[in-house]
């Protein structure tokens, strides 16, 4: 019809606004780094607990000592690991030095013929050994031989239960040391059951004075080191 105007439907519906969702890009990278640094932690965390027990015992018999208390033997700082030594029993079969772990050691150092300051410290090793009581299983007696010489059988019957390994002087005279002035045969040497050489007795040591220090290194480490390899 002329004159009229036309318009939209008034229930006609206004159109909708386009809406956008944004979501965030994976990191895929930034998540591995995360689990990687979380799983570095947690290691850390598991050494720390396994080694508490023997940081905590060299700190009790190193660092918190009674007022007045002394050692008898000499500490060795640092520390001297076990090296790879070439070992061999009597019957010259290759021994390896890892063999050695896991205890604590009393070792007398010297020649097959063992002279008389060898023969007292082996005497002394063995009593020493019996002397622990009930940590005697905690402990090996090991006498490095660093010559060719035979040995009697007399004396190997005396020192039954005693490793006898047969060493290179200087590798072994690299490793252990004495006192100025002193044979390497004149001392008794204690290793750790780490593998570590850590104390050395004077020559002609007191027997009494040297199991009182040994006592107190076994009872130290008793809540983590056990009897046997």
């Amino acid at each position: 019809m002329s004159g009229s105007k036309s318009s939209a439907p008034a229930d006609s519906a206004a159109p909708e606004p386009l809406s956008f969702t944004v979501h965030s890009m994976p990191r895929p990278a930034v998540d591995a780094q995360a689990r990687v640094r979380m799983g570095r932690i947690k290691m850390i965390l598991v050494l720390l607990v396994c080694a508490a027990p023997v940081i905590a015992s060299y700190l009790t018999y190193y660092v918190i000592r009674p007022e007045g208390r002394s050692n008898y033997g000499q500490l060795i700082d640092p520390q001297r690991p076990l090296p790879a030594l070439g070992l061999q029993d009597l019957q010259g079969q290759t021994v390896s030095p890892d063999s050695l772990r896991h205890q604590w050691l009393i070792v007398v150092v010297g020649g097959g013929a063992c002279d008389a300051t060898c023969e007292r410290n082996l005497y002394l090793q063995r009593q020493l050994r019996e002397m622990t009581g009930k940590d005697r299983d905690r402990v090996d007696k090991v006498w490095l031989v660093t010559d060719a010489q035979p040995i009697q059988p007399a004396l190997l019957q005396g020192i039954s239960g005693a490793q006898v390994l047969r060493a290179s002087a200087e590798e072994v005279a690299a490793w252990l040391e004495p006192e100025a002035g002193q044979s390497l045969g004149a001392h008794l040497y204690i290793v750790d059951p780490l593998g570590n050489w850590m104390m050395r007795f004077p020559a002609d040591a007191d027997p009494s004075r040297v199991k009182r220090d040994l006592n107190r290194l076994l009872s130290a480490s008793r809540h983590w080191d056990k009897a046997g390899r």
